[in-house]
């Protein structure tokens, strides 16, 4: 039987949608997006409980857990009407093993995205990228899938506490590897005091795209995105969206490992969220390093959820839209707001 919450929490869905399990394509023989859990937090640095994250990010909400939420907006229904959303429950992952935990990971996104669904990790910290963007690899081959990469790290390190695999390092192992190239691997949200000289060199010799927030602050968040867009489609098929929630300020989403002052406000994040799967062919995502311990509030847990609602919804829109004009964040709420009557005299 599909577990969601095999070590850490009771088994429900991702806001009631229905249960599917992974090594059963027949369960998923229609969706659109499959959601996996990834419990994994064996690679952290600093604060561990990033292993709880599929739990809340499943179930933080103040409404009915009914599989429905009508996105005001966009004018969709991700989770009832306009996608299929199936949950195929949490991988069994261990701590203490993180290569045999990123194989579980890369083995069961490769034989979901080889199925023909859309796979949206719930993490866990930031390892877990490496092999969900490998497995994704697979499937569309190497090197054609873009990488978007929200994050107040790069995550480029090499040897970290005499490791090659931690949450520091995915990045380079992807690259590395030859999974996905440098050069389509764009960073948005990069600050603080790490990493030193001679990780950026290594990647500038990658050409890597990395916008630091001060250049967001300068150019715009709209313009990144826009220089961000037009590198991430030449000449790749696809995009895979990785978001950190440690890209907002702490004053955002405290409840995570390594908590960097100075970042994005929840708004940008679900507005830049919203807009690259409304705009881009993304055919794979994982959100990680929400981490339920150092929780305020369930302030993190609960943009972790609005995060993947935005991402179904963009996606929901962009079907939608198929062919006809492009749905517009200028669009208002009400098409008819009515002509205000005269005032009696």
């Amino acid at each position: 039987m599909t577990r969601y919450g095999p070590m850490f929490g009771p088994d429900y869905t991702f806001l009631g949608v229905p249960a599917c399990d992974w090594q059963e394509p027949r369960t998923y023989a229609d969706a659109d997006v499959v959601i996996l859990g990834a419990p994994f937090d064996g690679g952290t640095s600093h604060r561990p409980g990033a292993r709880f994250g599929p739990q809340v990010i499943r179930g933080t909400d103040y409404l009915a857990h009914d599989g429905s939420r009508p996105h005001m907006a966009m004018r969709v229904n991700a989770l009832t009407d306009d996608l299929t959303v199936l949950d195929a429950g949490d991988l069994e992952v261990f701590s203490g093993e993180i290569e045999r935990s990123c194989r579980t990971i890369e083995d069961a996104v490769a034989f979901v995205s080889g199925h023909g669904a859309i796979p949206l990790i719930l993490g866990g910290d930031h390892t877990i990228t490496w092999p969900d963007c490998t497995g994704v690899s697979r499937t569309h081959g190497k090197g054609r899938v873009a990488v978007i990469h929200f994050d107040a790290h790069a995550d480029t390190g090499d040897i970290e506490f005499g490791s090659l695999y931690g949450h520091g390092q995915p990045m380079r192992r992807l690259i590395e590897s030859g999974a996905v190239r440098g050069d389509r691997f764009l960073q948005l949200g990069l600050r603080g005091y790490w990493p030193g000289p001679d990780v950026l060199d290594w990647m500038a010799d990658q050409r890597m795209n990395s916008f630091h927030m001060s250049e967001i602050v300068e150019r715009g968040l709209d313009a990144v995105l826009d220089s961000a867009f037009e590198i991430a489609l030449d000449g790749c098929d696809g995009v895979f969206l990785s978001v950190d929630i440690d890209v907002c300020d702490p004053g955002h989403a405290p409840g995570t490992g390594t908590p960097e002052p100075g970042g994005f406000s929840a708004r940008q994040l679900l507005d830049s969220v919203s807009r690259i799967c409304h705009e881009l062919p993304v055919v794979g995502m994982d959100i990680v390093e929400v981490s339920p311990p150092f929780d305020h509030a369930d302030i993190t847990a609960m943009l972790g959820n609005r995060v993947v609602l935005e991402a179904l919804s963009g996606m929901a829109r962009r079907r939608k839209d198929g062919d006809g004009p492009r749905w517009s964040r200028a669009t208002p709420l009400l098409q008819d707001r009515g002509t205000p009557k005269d005032s009696p005299d």
